[in-house]
């Protein structure tokens, strides 16, 4: 398994990273032992789950995730090669938990994180979702205090606008406390159309990419296949992405991927590995199939010329034109 920087803590993860979101609700327990041990065999050590998973799932309060991996854990013995990823901040009833992200949910969850997955150090510790009722300086002097007392090494943020990842970074920077390394955020090769909603969760645009580039943040994609949608006639993809800017993009990425026999996922994922810097992409699978799919996407090529034409496919202007600046007439730029 290839190896990329996480931020700039000088800590090398997995360039693939397994996202465990279903595991032990919709992938019962002998289908997750299965992947989990297909994904190490394959050389990846870069796991990722969260409090909250998968709460939403009929018959789950949450934890149903760490809870599987925790008996992986002690049955296989892996956790010492492990680089473990959890998440709080989303409402998880298990632990009597709703959404926010103060001081008191922080270290409760924490502890009932570590607890559940039966491990000393939680390795990466994400603020789940952006909480604008709980001041940033107490978040992120929690967090400190977890780092201090050895229970999380390092912490990343998920679904936070650029305007409140750059507060974070500078209140953190003035107060001595540990900075996001890294941020996940929903991201896939076709773009939501313009003014798409998807909230709670924040898409990757232009801004973002060059914000996390400038600030030397690592940028994880969460769900970056779309579900499946880009190779399984069963699957659509969400009504935010319709329009002729994803038309052409799949164009590009099925000719792409025709003149390298891979796979439209495959292609994919290897545009994200080969982005520069690289986007860890989170693989999620229901199948071994599908996961070796993915794990194949590791020896795929992009040439230069590849990359800039999936790159180009349907570029929009840099701003949304509501955004550009309008001039008065006759007026020239100067």
């Amino acid at each position: 398994m290839k190896t990329v920087a996480l931020g700039n803590t000088g800590e090398e993860v997995s360039a693939l990273c397994l996202g465990t979101m279903f595991f032990g609700s919709k992938n019962d327990r002998e289908t997750s032992w299965k992947l989990l041990d297909r994904y190490v065999e394959a050389g990846g050590t870069f796991l990722d789950t969260a409090n909250a998973y998968a709460r939403w799932i009929k018959g789950c309060q949450g934890g149903e995730s760490e809870t599987v991996l925790a008996e992986w854990f002690a049955e296989r013995g892996h956790r010492g090669s492990l680089f473990i990823a959890t998440k709080v901040g989303f409402p998880t009833p298990v632990d009597g938990l709703d959404f926010g992200l103060s001081a008191a949910q922080i270290e409760k969850a924490c502890e009932a994180s570590l607890k559940r997955m039966g491990i000393e150090t939680i390795h990466l510790y994400y603020a789940h979702a952006d909480d604008r009722t709980t001041p940033m300086e107490e978040r992120l002097e929690a967090f400190s205090k977890l780092v201090q007392a050895g229970k999380v090494r390092f912490i990343g943020a998920s679904n936070h606008l650029d305007w409140r990842l750059e507060e974070a970074r500078c209140l953190a920077e003035r107060n001595g406390w540990p900075e996001f390394c890294c941020v996940q955020q929903r991201y896939s090769y076709v773009r939501p159309q313009a003014g798409a909603i998807y909230d709670p969760h924040v898409v990757v645009n232009d801004e973002h990419l060059d914000y996390c580039r400038n600030r030397g943040i690592t940028l994880l994609a969460y769900s970056p296949l779309l579900g499946g949608a880009y190779g399984r006639e069963d699957r659509s993809f969400p009504e935010q992405y319709a329009g002729p800017d994803t038309d052409l993009r799949l164009e590009t990425l099925r000719t792409v991927a025709e003149e390298l026999g891979a796979t439209p996922n495959q292609v994919v994922l290897a545009w994200f590995l080969q982005s520069e810097p690289p986007v860890i992409p989170l693989v999620a699978a229901s199948r071994l199939e599908h996961l070796d799919e993915n794990l194949a996407s590791l020896d795929v090529k992009l040439s230069d010329d590849q990359l800039t034409r999936l790159s180009q496919a349907g570029n929009r202007p840099a701003l949304h034109p509501s955004r550009q600046r309008r001039l008065p007439a006759g007026a020239k730029e100067g």
